[in-house]
């Protein structure tokens, strides 16, 4: 018994799960507090740092996507006008139906369309479309409804399509030759007054 003690006087035991990472007898971890229950992917400080990378990358994505600038409807409707207007084939059209905003109180009568609805033909299918341009004020004033226009298409779905944008436009503008501006009524009636004025003298 005495000689079976001395022998095993100064031995350190090593834990079963760092049996098979290649410690001897008399060596010990250097990180002996990391527990045991824990899986074995985590055991081993050299699998930390990949991990510790990999949840970073996770943060900074998720963080990205949460915080990111979201694109509204204006602005989708914008980059859609811009693509037509570089990519898009040209074709006729008209005008067929139209929603007016007046323009300001000095303006007599509606001068700024809001929506217009129009009509083209692609491949002996015709297309009736609506573009909103109330964003677009400056470049449909005084459109000319009653003349041809000319429409942007996409080849790949020729439903898709403007008549005008922020750097094309397919519209007419101007006056109407019919198109009259009519006096005020206190106009009117101050020259009646000079009129009856120099009859009476």
């Amino acid at each position: 018994m005495a000689g079976t003690w001395s022998a095993n006087v100064g031995v350190r035991q090593v834990p079963p799960w760092l049996a098979g990472i290649g410690y001897s007898s008399a060596q010990s971890p250097v990180f002996t507090s990391i527990p045991t229950q824990w899986p074995v992917l985590f055991r081993f400080p050299r699998n930390l740092v990949p991990i510790g990378l990999f949840l970073g990358v996770v943060a900074g994505v998720t963080s990205y996507l949460l915080t990111r600038h979201r694109v509204t409807a204006a602005e989708r409707e914008q980059m859609r006008r811009e693509l037509l207007a570089k990519t898009g084939r040209i074709t006729d059209g008209s005008i067929t139906e139209t929603q007016w905003l007046a323009s300001s109180a000095e303006e007599r009568g509606p001068t700024l369309p809001t929506m217009l609805l129009y009509r083209y033909s692609i491949a002996g299918v015709t297309y009736e479309c609506a573009q909103d341009v109330s964003l677009l004020p400056q470049f449909v004033k005084h459109v000319r409804i009653d003349l041809p226009v000319q429409v942007r298409f996409d080849p790949r779905n020729p439903g898709n399509s403007i008549v005008v944008s922020e750097s094309w436009s397919g519209l007419r503008l101007g006056l109407h030759p019919l198109c009259t501006v009519q006096p005020s009524a206190a106009n009117s009636a101050a020259d009646e007054d000079v009129a009856k004025a120099h009859l009476a003298g």
